[in-house]
């Protein structure tokens, strides 16, 4: 299934923490998007494999993804080895995204700015004629190279290059982080405090939104990074 925006993350909730609002944007102008995650958040203090699996089929359905898919990479050891990019190529190759959203280029999880090189470099590679891939099908895959890869901020506090109005999809967004239940705040759970599983960290999702919204008179904006220069064609554009 061809795809106008695939998002890479490297644990399930990655993708719902920073930028489901600007997917649900997509999604509700009848683009047609995915999420690959590429561990299956094994290490994760809270909740179970299986659980964390159920949670991210509910946040997919939520924001009305129409392809999600694991790569089952070790949580906490994501390298950006060649068989691992191989592994990225080919999922680029068989949706062929115009564009890709990955993890942020620096922050407080060492996977986060391992798995965005590696994602950023696969997407580089994909474009390679001389680089061969076969599809599920075995069929030769063709080259690819997505026209834009875009890393979306987590929880250091980057100074974004652009941000997304999300002022519309600010509730799916944050419909879709309740929908890991074992992770965030739940006032029912027993399991070992962490620093994501806070109230005060919930909360932050939101008001850190607003404050995005706030710096461009938007009610609340995701952000980005981008390693190209950015163009419009009218400078009445840029809001």
């Amino acid at each position: 299934m061809k795809l106008d925006i695939l998002a890479f993350g490297a644990h399930p909730d990655d993708v719902e923490l920073s930028c489901s609002g600007t997917l649900f944007n997509a999604v509700k102008e009848g683009k047609m998007v995915g999420i690959i995650d590429l561990t299956r958040g094994e290490l994760g203090t809270r909740g179970s494999v299986k659980l964390r699996a159920e949670e991210a089929a509910l946040a997919a359905e939520i924001l009305g993804i129409h392809v999600r898919k694991n790569l089952d990479f070790s949580d906490g050891f994501i390298f950006n080895t060649k068989e691992n990019q191989l592994e990225i190529i080919q999922h680029i190759r068989t949706h062929q995204p115009e564009i890709v959203f990955c993890n942020a280029v620096q922050d407080r999880h060492t996977d986060h700015p391992k798995a965005s090189a590696l994602v950023r470099d696969a997407c580089f590679l994909s474009g390679l004629q001389k680089i061969k891939t076969c599809g599920e099908d075995g069929s030769h895959q063709i080259a690819w190279r997505p026209k834009a890869v875009y890393s979306y901020i987590q929880w250091d506090n980057l100074q974004p290059d652009f941000v997304v109005n999300i002022s519309a999809s600010i509730d799916a967004k944050m419909a879709a982080v309740a929908a890991y239940k074992s992770q965030f705040y739940n006032p029912e759970s027993n399991e070992p405090d962490t620093p994501i599983s806070s109230q005060s960290f919930f909360e932050s999702i939101r008001y850190r939104a607003a404050d995005l919204g706030r710096l461009v008179n938007m009610d609340y904006a995701e952000g980005f990074n981008s390693e190209r220069l950015l163009a419009v064609e009218s400078i009445f554009d840029l809001k």
